[in-house]
C-alpha cells in the first residue's frame, strides 16, 4: 500500500509539471494555415516570418484571466521590446465561434495594440500542438519556434525577455 501512494504521488508530480512547460530548443516551424484577425482579413501564419521581426505568438482566451494578465503585462513591455529586440506579438484568440464576435471589443476595451488572430476551430492549436490557453511561443525571424510556455504565472514576461536576449546575442 505505501509503494502504492509513493507511486501514484510521483505520477501526480510528473503530470503536474508536465502542465507549466518550458522548451528552449524545438524543431518546429509556423504552420501553412489561413485565419482571419479581427478585421476579417486573411493572414497566413506563416507570414508571420518575415524575416526582420521575432515574432511572440500567445494562444488566449476571452474566458481565460492567465492569458488576460500575461498579454496585459507583455503589453507593458512590448514597446521597449520591439525597440531593444525587434518584436512582435500576435495574440491567437482560442475562443470558439459562438465567442469570437466578443475578442475584437474584448482587446479594443484593453488597450491591446497588437495583432489578434482568431482560431475559433482550433486548426492553429492543433498544428501547434497547443492543448491549453495560455501558451506562448518565440518564433525566431525565420518563423522556426524556438521557445514554448504552457501556463502563466506573474513575472513569466521576464523569462520570454531572457529568451528575447539570446536570441539577439
Amino acid at each position: 500500500m505505501k509503494n502504492l501512494l509513493v507511486l501514484i504521488t510521483l505520477i501526480f508530480a510528473a503530470s503536474t509539471a508536465s502542465f507549466a512547460q518550458d522548451t528552449t530548443s524545438t524543431s518546429s516551424e509556423l504552420p501553412n494555415l489561413i485565419v482571419k484577425n479581427t478585421d476579417g482579413e486573411n493572414v497566413n501564419i506563416q507570414s508571420l516570418a518575415d524575416g526582420e521581426h521575432i515574432t511572440i505568438i500567445s494562444f488566449w482566451a476571452t474566458w481565460c484571466k492567465p492569458c488576460i494578465k500575461e498579454l496585459t503585462n507583455i503589453q507593458d513591455l512590448l514597446e521597449d521590446w520591439n525597440e531593444e529586440f525587434n518584436v512582435r506579438l500576435v495574440a491567437i484568440s482560442v475562443d470558439d465561434s459562438r465567442n469570437i464576435s466578443k475578442v475584437k471589443p474584448f482587446a479594443a476595451g484593453r488597450g491591446w495594440n497588437f495583432d489578434i488572430l482568431l482560431d475559433p476551430n482550433g486548426d492553429v492549436q492543433r498544428a501547434m500542438n497547443v492543448s491549453n490557453p495560455p501558451t506562448t511561443m518565440i518564433a525566431d525571424k525565420n518563423g522556426k519556434i524556438v521557445y514554448l510556455h504552457t501556463g502563466y504565472q506573474e513575472g513569466d514576461e521576464y523569462e520570454i525577455e531572457d529568451h528575447l536576449v539570446e536570441l539577439n546575442k
